[in-house]
């Protein structure tokens, strides 16, 4: 498996793709940028121009329930934003 772990798809994902050419992931924590732009570049078969990383951290969640109140954490992601050349485009429904 490589450093990749699933394209992020929301709207505003969507509007950078459209407008800037550029495409989030979410990747390992562990990984690196050369390890991502290597590895999106084998997947997608486009050059990539540029990246950028962020690390968020998970968020603690609180609910009652009628067993009682319930209480975790949601994992902590790194998300990838990289930007390819002008005249390439990655289609992450072609498959679908």
């Amino acid at each position: 498996m490589g450093v990749v772990v699933k394209p992020l798809i929301t709207e505003k994902s969507n509007m950078l793709a459209e407008k800037l050419n550029q495409y989030a992931f979410i990747v390992d924590l562990n990984a690196t940028k050369p390890e991502i732009i290597k590895d999106v570049e084998e997947m997608y078969g486009v050059e990539v121009t540029g990246i950028s990383t962020m690390v968020y951290r998970g968020k603690r969640k609180f609910r009652f329930t009628k067993s009682g109140a319930q209480n975790g954490k949601k994992s902590n992601f790194k998300k990838a934003v990289i930007s390819i050349k002008e005249d390439q485009e990655i289609d992450f429904f072609e498959s679908v």
